[in-house]
C-alpha cells in the first residue's frame, strides 16, 4: 500500500516538473501550515489593523458588536443548513419524510421562481424586440424608406409639396414584382366583393381567397395560408357559390345573408346566448376543417404508400381507415405497443380514426359490426358511443358521462397497457379530465392537438372556448411558429390557431407582424370584417405603432383602417382605383355600437381624400373624382359611383367631405390646379375663383415661369369661359383673373418683343389711369384699395411692366420710319401716359420700394426726353 502511494507521489511530482525552477526552494508545507502563514501575513500588511479598529469604532457607535458577530461568522457551520433543527433519530420514518417532504418544497418554490424569472425576462425581451420592430416598420412605412436608399415616390412627393406635410400624405416603398403577382390576386377579390355590395347581394369572399391564395402561393410552406382561409370558411359557414341573379331583388330570396351575419353576436354581450351559440360555431367549424384536412392526409399517404395500404378495390371510408391503420401501426408484422386488437381488428385505432376524420356515423357503424366482442371487453361502450354521436353538440347526457368516469377511472386512468385509442374515446365521450389536453401515441401533431383541445371544449365548463384561448395565448407563437426568423419555418400556423380559437384580431396581427404574410393578413381582416368578426377600437384607443389593441378591461380590438392605408400607400400613386377599393372595406365596420362605427366610416372619408391628393393627375385623376366634358357637362367619377359603399347619402355630403375637404389639402400640399378642379367639381364657385386669383396672384410676381404656373393659367381660361357662358361666380374676383391673365398676356407679348400689344393689354386692364386727367387719377388711387388682394400685392409688377412696355414703345417709335407728324403725336401720347402713371403711383396710398420709385422715375425722364 506504501509502495502505491509513494509511486503516486512520483508521478504527481513528474506533472509539475516542467515548471519548476532550480534557483527557487521547493515548499513543502501541510494545508494547516499554509493558512497559518498567510494569516501572518495578512496581519503584517500596513494599516490592516488600523482600517479594522475604525471599523469597529464606528460599527460601536450603532451599537453593532463587530468582534462577536465575526466569532460566530468564523465558528458557522454550513453543513447542517438543511438539516432538521432537531436532530432525527434513526427510525423516525415520519420525521424524516416530513423532512424530505418540506425540503422539497422548497426546491420546487425556487425551482418556479427560477423559472419564472426566466421566463418574465424571456417575455420582457421577446415584448421589447416586438415593439422596436414595429416601431421601426412604423418609421420606414411613415417615410417611405428602403434599406438602400428613399423611394422614388417619397422623392416625387417632396419635390410637389416643398416638404411640408410629408408624414401625413407619405407612400410606402413599392413592392417587388413578386409581391405584386401576389396582391394582384388578391386585389381582383375585392374589387368583386365591392361590385356585389353596389348590387346589394351576397359574396363568397373567403372561398374566393382560398383560389386567389391557391394562384398565388405556389411555395408548399404557404399551404398553412390557404388552410387558414378554409378554416374560416367552415367557422362562418359560408358557401362555396351563390346562386346567379334573375333580377334586380332576387338576391332577397335566393342568397343567404353573409354581410356582417355575425356582427351582433360577436361584438355584443359575450354572455348572451348568441354569443355563446357562435363560440360553439367556432369551435364546430375549426373542429370540421381539421378533420378534413386529415382526411387529406390519409388519401396522400395511402397514395404514396399504396403496398403496405392494400386498400384492394373497396373504397370505402372504413376501408381506407383500415388501409391508414396498417400504414401506420404495423411495423415488421407486428403491431405497435398498446394496440388492443379485438376480434383480430385494431379496433379502436380504427374508431378513433374514423372520428377524427369527421366520420363519427361510419365509427357507430363500423362498432356495431363488432357489438359482440366490444361489449366483451367494454359492455356499455356501444350505448355511450350511439349517444354521443347522435347529440348534436356531442354531449352525453349526465347518466352517460358518470358511467364513462366511473369506467374510465376503473381500469384505464392508472393502467400502462391500455390501449391509447381507446383511451382517446373515452376522453372524447366523456370530456374526462379536459386539463390533461394530451394522449400519448394519439395527439402527435399541431393539428391533432387542436383537434383534440376543440372537441373537448365546452361552454359550459372550464370557461369553454375562451379558456381554450387562455391556454393558448400562454404557449405563444414560439410555441407554434418558432422562433422569429428561423429558416424554413411554416408560416401561419399560430395565426390559424388563434382562428380556431376565436381571436380573429390576434390572428390577423400575428400575420401582420411578418413581411411575408401581410397581404394575407389584409385580406383576412377584410374577410372577417365582411363577416361582421372584427373588432375595431375607438379612435382614442388606436394605437400609432401597431393595428392591434389590447386593453386590460375590453377584448382585442384591430384598427381595420389604419391596416389598409398602411397596406394601399404601396401602390396608391400607381393604381389609385384599386386603393379605393380596399378603402371601401373600411366601412364595414359601420354598424359597431358606442359611435366606433361612424368613426370608422369617418376614416374612410379621411384615406379616400388622402388617395385623392396622393394619386397622380390626368384622365386616371378624373376618372376617380369627376370631371367637365369639352361641352360643359359634368360627369362623375369613381367615388361619387361607389359612394353608397362610402355611406355617403347624398351628393351634398359627398361634396362636403370629399370634395371640398380633399380641396382644401390639396391646396396645403400646393396642388394648386387639382383644388380648383375639385372646388368647381362641389359647385363652390366663389371658392374656385378666390383660388384662382389667388393662384395666378403668386404666378405673376414669379421672375420665371414653370409649367406648374402655366397649368393654373390655362385652368383659370378654362373655367373662366365656362363661367361666362353659365354666368357664374360674377362680381370682382373674377374680374381680378381676368385681369390677372391679361397682364400674363402683356408679359409674354413683351417678351416676345409686340411691345404694342403688351401696352393694349396693359390698359385693357384698366389697373392704371393713363389718360392725364389728375383729378380722375387721384380718384382711382384712393379706390385701387378696394380692389382684391391678389391684385394690390402684384401692385409693382403692374407699374414696373407697364413703364417697361411704355419705354419700349418709345424707342422704337423715335427710331420708326413714321411720318414726323404721326411720330411725334405717338411720343406725346406716350409721354401723357408715363406721366400719368407716375402721377398714379404719387397718390398711391401704399409702401413701395425706394428702387421701384427710381426706376420709375428714370423712365419716366427717358420718354419725356
Amino acid at each position: 500500500m506504501s509502495a502505491d502511494l509513494s509511486a503516486l507521489l512520483n508521478a504527481s511530482k513528474a506533472l509539475t516538473s516542467h515548471l519548476s525552477r532550480p534557483d527557487l526552494p521547493s515548499v513543502n508545507l501541510s494545508l494547516d501550515q499554509i493558512e497559518a502563514q498567510s494569516r501572518r501575513l495578512v496581519l503584517r500588511q500596513p494599516g490592516t489593523s488600523a482600517d479594522t479598529s475604525r471599523a469597529n469604532y464606528l460599527l460601536a457607535q450603532a451599537h453593532v458588536d463587530a468582534p462577536a458577530l465575526a466569532s460566530s461568522i468564523a465558528h458557522l457551520n454550513t453543513q447542517t443548513t438543511f438539516s432538521p433543527l432537531q436532530a432525527l433519530q434513526d427510525t423516525d420514518v415520519a420525521g424524516y419524510l416530513r423532512h424530505a417532504h418540506e425540503q422539497n418544497l422548497i426546491s420546487t418554490i425556487e425551482e418556479g421562481r427560477r423559472e419564472t424569472q426566466e421566463e418574465f425576462y424571456r417575455v420582457l425581451e421577446d415584448r421589447g424586440r416586438r415593439d422596436w420592430e414595429a416601431r421601426k416598420k412604423r418609421v420606414f412605412e411613415q417615410l417611405g424608406a428602403r434599406v438602400g436608399g428613399e423611394n422614388r415616390a417619397v422623392t416625387d412627393l417632396k419635390k410637389s409639396t416643398h416638404g411640408k406635410n410629408l408624414l401625413s400624405a407619405s407612400v410606402g416603398p413599392s413592392p417587388n414584382l413578386q409581391m405584386q403577382s401576389k396582391m394582384m390576386a388578391y386585389d381582383r377579390v375585392v374589387s368583386e366583393l365591392n361590385t356585389a355590395r353596389l348590387r346589394g347581394t351576397s359574396f363568397p369572399i373567403v372561398h374566393s381567397l382560398i383560389q386567389a391564395s391557391l394562384s398565388a402561393n405556389p411555395d408548399p410552406r404557404s399551404v398553412q395560408i390557404t388552410h387558414n382561409f378554409h378554416v374560416l370558411a367552415k367557422i362562418t359557414g359560408e358557401p362555396p357559390s351563390l346562386p346567379p341573379i334573375a333580377h334586380a331583388g332576387a338576391h332577397i330570396l335566393n342568397a343567404p345573408l353573409i354581410e356582417r351575419k355575425f356582427a351582433r353576436a360577436y361584438l355584443g354581450d359575450p354572455e348572451s346566448r348568441e354569443a355563446v351559440e357562435l363560440r360553439r360555431q367556432i369551435a364546430k367549424g375549426a373542429r370540421e376543417a381539421l378533420e378534413e384536412q386529415y382526411w387529406d392526409v390519409i388519401e396522400r399517404t395511402l397514395q404514396a404508400r399504396p403496398t403496405e395500404a392494400r386498400l384492394g378495390g373497396d373504397p370505402s371510408v372504413s376501408n381506407k381507415i383500415r388501409a391508414y391503420v396498417l400504414v401506420r401501426h404495423y411495423r415488421n408484422g407486428e403491431w405497435e405497443d398498446r394496440i388492443e386488437l379485438v376480434a383480430g381488428q385494431p379496433l379502436w385505432a380504427k374508431l378513433f380514426y374514423l372520428v377524427r376524420t369527421g366520420h363519427a356515423q361510419e365509427a357507430l357503424e363500423e362498432a356495431m359490426r363488432y357489438q359482440q366482442a366490444i361489449e366483451h371487453r367494454e359492455s356499455s361502450f356501444l350505448s355511450h358511443l350511439r349517444a354521443w354521436v347522435e347529440s348534436p353538440d356531442r354531449r352525453l347526457p349526465k347518466p352517460h358521462r358518470d358511467q364513462l368516469h366511473a369506467a374510465y377511472n376503473a381500469h384505464m386512468l392508472h393502467s400502462s397497457t391500455a390501449d391509447p385509442f381507446k383511451l382517446a374515446l373515452y376522453k372524447l365521450m366523456g370530456k374526462i379530465d379536459p386539463t390533461r389536453r394530451s394522449v400519448a401515441q394519439v395527439t402527435v401533431t399541431t393539428e391533432d392537438w387542436l383537434w383534440f383541445q376543440l372537441s373537448m371544449v365546452d361552454e359550459d365548463e372550464l370557461g369553454g372556448l375562451r379558456g381554450l384561448a387562455e391556454v393558448l395565448l400562454n404557449y405563444g407563437e414560439r410555441h407554434f411558429d418558432g422562433a422569429p426568423g428561423q429558416k424554413g419555418t411554416k408560416r401561419g400556423v399560430w395565426a390559424g390557431v388563434l382562428l380556431m380559437c376565436g381571436q380573429f384580431e390576434r390572428a390577423v396581427a400575428a400575420l401582420w407582424d411578418h413581411h411575408e404574410t401581410e397581404v394575407e393578413a389584409v385580406h383576412l381582416a377584410i374577410a372577417l370584417a365582411y363577416h361582421g368578426l372584427l373588432r375595431v377600437p375607438s379612435r382614442a384607443e388606436t394605437s400609432d405603432v401597431t393595428p392591434l389593441t389590447l386593453s386590460p378591461v375590453s377584448p382585442p380590438a384591430l384598427s381595420l383602417s389604419t391596416l389598409i392605408w398602411r397596406y394601399v400607400r404601396q401602390f396608391v400613386r400607381m393604381d389609385a382605383r384599386e386603393a379605393l377599393q380596399y378603402v371601401y372595406c373600411v366601412c364595414l365596420g359601420a354598424d359597431q355600437p358606442g359611435g366606433v362605427g361612424k368613426e370608422q366610416v369617418e376614416n374612410a372619408w379621411e384615406l379616400v381624400r388622402r388617395i385623392i391628393v396622393l394619386s397622380n393627375t390626368g384622365a386616371a385623376w378624373e376618372e376617380l373624382v369627376g370631371g367637365f366634358r369639352p361641352d360643359g357637362t359634368r360627369f362623375s367619377g369613381a367615388i361619387e359611383q361607389s359612394a353608397s359603399l362610402l355611406k355617403l347619402e347624398d351628393t351634398r355630403e359627398y361634396n362636403e367631405q370629399i370634395l371640398i375637404r380633399a380641396a382644401k389639402s390639396s391646396a396645403e400640399a400646393d396642388r394648386i390646379p387639382e383644388a380648383i378642379k375639385l372646388y368647381n367639381l362641389a359647385g363652390d364657385y366663389a371658392t374656385v375663383i378666390g383660388v384662382l386669383a389667388h393662384a395666378l396672384g403668386n404666378t405673376i410676381a414669379q421672375p420665371s415661369v414653370d409649367e406648374k404656373a402655366r397649368a393654373i393659367e390655362r385652368t383659370a381660361a378654362d373655367i373662366l369661359r365656362h363661367y361666362e357662358r353659365t354666368n357664374r361666380a360674377v362680381g370682382k374676383e373674377r374680374d381680378a383673373v381676368i385681369r390677372l391673365l391679361r397682364v400674363r398676356e402683356a408679359m409674354d407679348a413683351k417678351d416676345a418683343g409686340r411691345v404694342e400689344t403688351a401696352l393694349e393689354l396693359m390698359e385693357s386692364t384698366d389697373l392704371i389711369p393713363m389718360d392725364g386727367d389728375v383729378a380722375k387719377i387721384t380718384k382711382r388711387a384712393e379706390e385701387f384699395r378696394e380692389l382684391p388682394d391678389a391684385l394690390q400685392r402684384n401692385l409693382q409688377t403692374f407699374l414696373t411692366l407697364t413703364m417697361d412696355v411704355l419705354a419700349a414703345v418709345h424707342q422704337k417709335t423715335k427710331a420708326s420710319s413714321l411720318p414726323d407728324v404721326t411720330r411725334q403725336m405717338t411720343l406725346a401720347s406716350l409721354r401723357k401716359k408715363s406721366r400719368s402713371l407716375i402721377i398714379f403711383a404719387g397718390n398711391l396710398k401704399y409702401r413701395m420700394s425706394p428702387d421701384v420709385y427710381s426706376y420709375l422715375a428714370r423712365l419716366d425722364v427717358e420718354i419725356a426726353l
